[in-house]
């Protein structure tokens, strides 16, 4: 039976969380210094410096780099406070891609790499990016149709071709690239992953693209590898093991990104409820009136059902066990379910909802992108019906 109490030390951690977003991060939501692109580096830098003076920074990361070292459970609560605020994960140190990357680089990283990547990522220091997805048909949902390659040559690997909706890499320091690798003949051994610097010769970033989204700082990019040299010492893990080493990343990171947008869908749903409480209409206060009422209620029952999952498959993962399958569930079931808080919440204050006046606006354009990124719904839909057809004993409950 899974336990949902909350041992005491983590309870003052969450209070210590909300004090710092609540009366320190959002006064800061209207700094001038955001834009269609994200928070500027130097502001970025400035809510890193007030996390680490709180004793807050990097809670995910192991304390031997600098980290608090919470396990997933801790994770669940701090995440979800931190996400009251769309600044609260960068405050903390634990917005995507550094967030997942930094689990990448702990799990599968040499010394010598944690040393010179993990230790100043954990401190805020630098920031990093992962490439994977690439435009033209390329991999995307389906990494197999990956088409930048790393091929062979003496002791270096040259990295051509293209990726895309590559989060945070204007400022970035370290790029994480996927590439299919092949030895001199052309032998191809599978995908790699790389550690390439981003002022490395023959990289550029094509350009900034304008999207919906504006929560994380650089933005999205398009960027190209022409002949890319790397050596050796640069590959992540092993060869031909990119893959199965990216799992590592993408699952505990589907469930990280449901912990902090139940914390902004918890936000809209108290600016929504408040407003129900003061607005009249009617010849009442429009939460009686059961088109808002209901609203409010079914947002109470999303969020609370989103909590259940992320707990569970916090647990899950804490026990060691495999938990692929109920990160999937997770993922699809919470990026829909708290997409919905947030519409409701929005339409609940409508006209005000469509402005700036409150932060419900840009939370609205920030989560919609949440049933695309690291895996689609239906791209998780299809694994899991896969899962299920084949008698997997992970998914027997639902069947």
């Amino acid at each position: 039976m899974i336990d949902f109490s909350l041992p005491q030390d983590l309870v003052e951690l969450k209070a210590r969380v909300d004090r710092f977003i609540r009366e320190t991060i959002v006064p800061l939501e209207r700094d001038p210094r955001q834009g269609p692109h994200g928070p500027t580096e130097d502001f970025r830098r400035e809510l890193v410096a007030l996390g680490r003076a709180a004793g807050l920074l990097s809670p995910h990361a192991p304390v031997k780099w600098g980290g608090l070292g919470l396990d997933h459970r801790a994770m669940a609560v701090v995440f979800e406070a931190a996400g009251w605020s769309p600044l609260g994960p960068l405050a903390l140190n634990i917005m995507a891609p550094d967030e997942g990357n930094t689990n990448l680089l702990d799990k599968i990283a040499n010394e010598e790499q944690k040393e010179r990547w993990l230790r100043p990522l954990v401190a805020g220091e630098i920031r990093t990016v992962f490439s994977m997805t690439e435009p033209d048909d390329g991999a995307g949902s389906d990494p197999n149709l990956m088409k930048t390659t790393a091929r062979r040559h003496g002791d270096e690997y040259v990295i051509a071709g293209r990726k895309w909706l590559i989060t945070g890499a204007p400022g970035a320091s370290i790029n994480i690239v996927m590439a299919r690798t092949l030895d001199e003949d052309g032998t191809d051994r599978g995908a790699t992953m790389f550690l390439v610097d981003m002022d490395a010769p023959g990289f550029r970033i094509v350009r900034q693209l304008e999207t919906l989204d504006n929560n994380t700082p650089g933005g999205h990019a398009e960027v190209e590898f022409a002949d890319v040299r790397v050596g050796a010492e640069r590959i992540l893990g092993q060869v031909g093991h990119g893959f199965r080493n990216a799992q590592v990343r993408l699952g505990p990171a589907r469930l990280t990104h449901c912990m902090r947008w139940l914390g902004a869908a918890r936000r809209c749903h108290a600016i929504a409820a408040d407003y129900a409480r003061r607005r009249h209409a009617f010849g009442k206060l429009i939460g009686e009136h059961q088109g808002v009422g209901f609203q409010l209620a079914d947002n109470a029952s999303d969020l609370h059902l989103c909590r259940l999952a992320i707990w569970q498959s916090a647990w899950l993962l804490d026990r060691g066990e495999r938990a692929r399958n109920e990160t999937s569930l997770c993922k699809v079931f919470c990026s829909e379910a708290l997409g919905r808080v947030v519409d409701r919440s929005l339409q609940i204050l409508g006209g005000l909802g469509i402005t700036a006046d409150t932060v419900v606006e840009r939370i609205y354009r920030d989560i919609r992108a949440f049933r695309i990124y690291d895996g689609p719904s239906e791209v998780h839909r299809f694994a899991l019906a896969r899962a299920i057809m084949s008698g997997d004993p992970s998914l027997a409950d639902a069947i």
